[in-house]
């Protein structure tokens, strides 16, 4: 008796094979011949209005500022309150945002975590629904800030920092001297200076 292979896929006719009756058959695909003088048509992604050079008028007080998963972490062991702290930093009255994603990663890592959920639960939070597959956090805020230049994004993931850093008019608030400081916010907005 032949052992059969380890992981040998079952081998399927294609479509497009003769053995198939001509009226199943798949067509072949047909292919246009490119026009010289056409036009030629490239997707180049339109720049928000909200931007002037470096100054988004979109950001205002109240702050919409997105948070991390790690952010509220960092928070609990620099012993900051969030929301107190975020007024602090920026003079003016702040609205955490929360998304799914965020939520369902914090409810993930379990009980070790449980004082970061009772936060993340706190009324003051604004929570954000995702439409989306999937609960990897840092693909869903750095998708939500490039639709919508309203938000801060709160983080101290140096990898997310770095992705939200190559999107024109995002400032990102971050934890440092068990204080939280901004970075890209225009001077106007009357962002402290460290």
């Amino acid at each position: 008796k032949k052992a059969r292979k380890y992981a040998v896929m079952k081998r399927m006719i294609s479509l497009r094979d003769q053995r198939i009756n001509e009226k199943d058959r798949a067509k072949a695909p047909v292919k246009k011949k490119e026009d010289p003088s056409a036009i030629k048509e490239r997707e180049v992604p339109q720049h928000p209005s909200c931007l002037f050079f470096q100054y988004n008028t979109q950001l205002g007080p109240p702050y919409h500022i997105l948070v991390d998963t790690n952010f509220i972490n960092f928070s609990i062991k620099a012993k900051l309150d969030l929301v107190q702290s975020m007024m602090d930093c920026l003079y003016a009255k702040c609205i955490p945002c929360i998304t799914d994603c965020v939520m369902g990663e914090i409810e993930k890592l379990g009980q070790k975590y449980r004082v970061a959920l009772r936060i993340a639960k706190d009324p003051r939070f604004e929570r954000l629904p995702c439409m989306h597959k999937g609960t990897y956090a840092d693909d869903c805020l750095v998708q939500r800030v490039t639709q919508h230049k309203c938000y801060i994004v709160a983080t101290v993931d140096k990898e997310l920092k770095r992705r939200i850093r190559k999107i024109p008019g995002v400032p990102i608030m971050y934890i440092s001297r068990h204080r939280y400081n901004i970075e890209r916010m225009p001077d106007d907005y009357g962002a402290p200076r460290f």
